[in-house]
């Protein structure tokens, strides 16, 4: 799976003729040259105003943008030369933002959030089954936006920060979590059932850890969110559903008999230790 960050500028083509988009990307080095360059947000939108809007309000927060205004585009772009994070219109021409989250999943458990109508409830529960971190609807506050953007990085970096061989301080890794036919190595960001690997995305991966930490615990949805979101950023019910059954789905590919989520109906969830 693709997962490494970097900074570039570029053009947008797909309006009138080629427009240069290069007074709007943050001047940065390479991450590998400037330990303390900016994140970088890939913003994909076929409304040219969304997009100059957000990028400034990005760049005001100190993240560089790359913007692409088809599906197309964005998707080379993405698995060619990954940025920290994506935020995608689900509505757009050629290809949607649906289309392009499938492709980018083959390859890429890259974060993303969509960006939808406030009719698209059944677009918002498909993406998020799909592989999508969050979404937010439109019209949206550029500081909720903003919010859940560093919330998802945060995530990221934790699972980042696991991965590595060792802490500065050379504490050794974390001991995998065993239950039953389940293993969760946190510190790379790996799962197995019954030897076979799943891949999950950050969040989908921080749920299931706070499932199978304490199995047979029922937790509330509201728990949920805060192990998988660690600070006060909104999400509704609908996310955290939709995650658990595309974690439910993402086993049930190497077990069709997989049950270990279980659901207690007006509670919430728990992982039944086998």
């Amino acid at each position: 799976m693709l997962r490494r960050s970097a900074i570039c500028g570029g053009s947008c083509k797909g309006w009138a003729g080629s427009v240069s988009l290069e007074t709007m990307v943050s001047p940065q080095s390479p991450r590998t040259e400037a330990i303390d360059a900016p994140r970088t947000i890939a913003l994909v939108d076929d409304d040219r105003n969304i997009l100059t809007t957000v990028s400034i309000a990005l760049q005001t927060e100190g993240f560089a943008t790359r913007l692409y205004n088809d599906g197309d585009t964005a998707l080379k772009a993405l698995l060619d030369n990954p940025p920290d994070l994506a935020v995608c219109d689900i509505k757009m021409p050629r290809m949607d933002g649906l289309e392009l989250l499938r492709r980018l999943r083959e390859k890429s458990d890259l974060p993303v959030i969509f960006l939808t109508s406030k009719d698209d409830e059944a677009d918002e529960a498909l993406g998020l089954s799909m592989g999508a971190d969050d979404y937010i609807a439109k019209p949206f506050s550029q500081r909720l936006l903003v919010a859940r953007i560093k919330a998802i990085l945060r995530r990221s970096d934790i699972v980042r920060r696991e991965a590595e061989e060792q802490e500065p301080d050379g504490e050794p890794l974390p001991e995998p979590i065993r239950r039953g036919r389940l293993v969760i190595d946190p510190a790379r960001h790996a799962v197995t059932w019954d030897g076979e690997a799943v891949s999950l995305t950050v969040t989908e991966f921080m749920i299931l850890e706070a499932l199978a930490i304490r199995p047979g615990v029922v937790k509330t949805r509201n728990q949920l969110m805060d192990a998988a979101y660690h600070d006060d950023v909104f999400v509704d019910d609908r996310t955290i559903d939709s995650h658990i059954k595309r974690l439910r789905r993402k086993f049930r590919a190497v077990d069709p008999r997989f049950g270990a989520i279980e659901t207690l109906y007006g509670a919430g969830y728990s992982f039944a230790d086998e």
